[in-house]
């Protein structure tokens, strides 16, 4: 199972991308998509939206099961996958690169300490 070594995590499966530049790109992992099964809908949240860090933002939904998407960091959304909207399924085929969901302006860069790394995920998830 692919956990990208350079990103962030959260416990309910967000993978975080530090831009350094206080912005991040947000998505869900390759095990949360395993899980889930194939997308065929994904909600975004709207561009200019804010949210508080564990806020629902975004709705993915799947043959099997609807799930929220929790806001990892409090900030505003400043890009969304619009492609997403005709190819859900790519959050699953490419869960860290086509796949992504969209990105924040961070309000608290501190928040980004709370994240988890790697193995830090692997072992919550239990993937170890």
């Amino acid at each position: 199972m692919e956990i990208p070594g350079k990103l962030r995590y959260t416990t309910s499966h967000e993978w975080i991308d530090d831009h350094g530049d206080g912005t991040v790109t947000v998505g869900i992992t390759a095990l949360a998509t395993e899980q889930l099964g194939e997308l065929v809908y994904v909600e975004l949240p709207a561009s200019g939206a804010s949210f508080r860090r564990g806020d629902s933002c975004a709705v993915v939904e799947s043959t099997k099961a609807a799930s929220d998407v929790y806001a990892p960091l409090s900030g505003e959304v400043i890009a969304v996958n619009a492609a997403l909207a005709d190819a859900p399924n790519s959050v699953n085929s490419a869960p860290y690169t086509g796949g992504w969901l969209f990105k924040l302006r961070l309000s608290d860069r501190g928040e980004l300490a709370a994240l988890l790394d790697a193995d830090a995920y692997r072992s919550s998830a239990g993937t170890h």
